[in-house]
């Protein structure tokens, strides 16, 4: 098993799954620091990098594309310090995170994990009920219903309604957008069927944010939601039909591409695979995988050929 304990945080792998515990310091975000634990499994990743530094360095996993909720919901904005997915690395422990590195590397490779999107969360997403307030609301989700109550901050026109309740079955998506500036944030909830939302600070299915400590936690919120919607994945699948239907051809599919679309699909195979045959010599000559491993993950690999 590999470990790697900083005051940022802890991060163990034991060849299945990264679980991530965040640390105690003053640099670790509010938003990490109630998300708690985090377990990644495996299939889930991407890749992971370390990047060294004179002071400190950094540890970053990168999950696949649609893996995690609260990755889809707040697409790459998150802070650094409440992204849960970095870990800041002292001097003096590069080599720790660098063997960590490998240690996840190695398993990508022997299970051969794809790196493309994934079809569904492979994450359960922040534990509900949660209950978080910032900005001018405060926001309540149980698993199947979300309620929205106004403090003295918001506008006449989302108070005067009073709390606002609404199941998830009803909703079209659900967003969250930080503060930039002196612009405000936002936590949006869109019920299906409506047109375009009001702004946040007059929509009575949004809570405006206004760059505050707790703003993130609306993220976790967003994120809770976010796992008990369709994936995203799904509603691309339903629109494929209709997509793959030729212009002005009603009900009719369109014509398959030429044979050369599908003979680069098959180079573009073959050179990712040469790529991982490539890769795994590398690691078996720097000692990483043992003559047995390294049999079997180049075994594997061929057999796809």
């Amino acid at each position: 098993m590999a470990e790697i304990i900083q005051k940022d945080g802890t991060w163990t792998f034991d060849g299945d799954t990264v679980r991530i515990v965040p640390g105690r310091d003053k640099g670790v975000g509010l938003l990490r620091q109630t998300l708690g634990e985090v377990a990644v499994p495996l299939r889930a990743l991407a890749g992971i990098s370390f990047e060294p530094g004179r002071k400190a360095g950094r540890l970053r996993l990168r999950l696949r594309d649609g893996a995690d909720p609260l990755l889809q919901v707040t697409g790459g904005r998150l802070p650094d310090a409440s992204d849960p997915y970095r870990l800041t690395v002292e001097a003096d422990r590069t080599g720790v995170a660098e063997y960590f590195v490998d240690e996840v590397r190695s398993a990508l490779l022997l299970e051969q994990v794809e790196a493309g999107p994934a079809l569904g969360y492979l994450l359960p997403g922040p534990a509900v009920p949660i209950t978080a307030g910032a900005g001018d609301g405060t926001v309540a989700f149980d698993g199947d219903r979300v309620s929205l109550e106004w403090n003295w901050t918001a506008e006449e026109a989302k108070r005067s309604g009073g709390t606002r309740e609404f199941r998830v079955a009803d909703l079209r998506s659900v967003e969250w957008s930080p503060s930039k500036g002196l612009g405000s944030g936002w936590l949006r909830f869109l019920p299906a069927g409506t047109a375009s939302p009001a702004s946040p600070k007059y929509d009575p299915y949004t809570v405006e944010l206004f760059g505050f400590k707790n703003d993130p936690l609306m993220a976790l919120v967003a994120a809770a939601v976010a796992a008990r919607m369709p994936h995203p994945a799904a509603a691309a699948a339903e629109q494929a039909p209709a997509a793959a239907l030729a212009p002005g051809t009603a009900g009719q599919p369109a014509a398959p591409a030429s044979g050369a679309v599908s003979a680069a699909e098959t180079a573009a195979d073959h050179d990712t695979l040469l790529r991982r045959l490539r890769e795994l010599g590398e690691l078996h000559q720097s000692g990483i995988l043992t003559a047995e491993e390294f049999t079997a993950a180049k075994q594997a690999v061929l057999r796809r050929f």
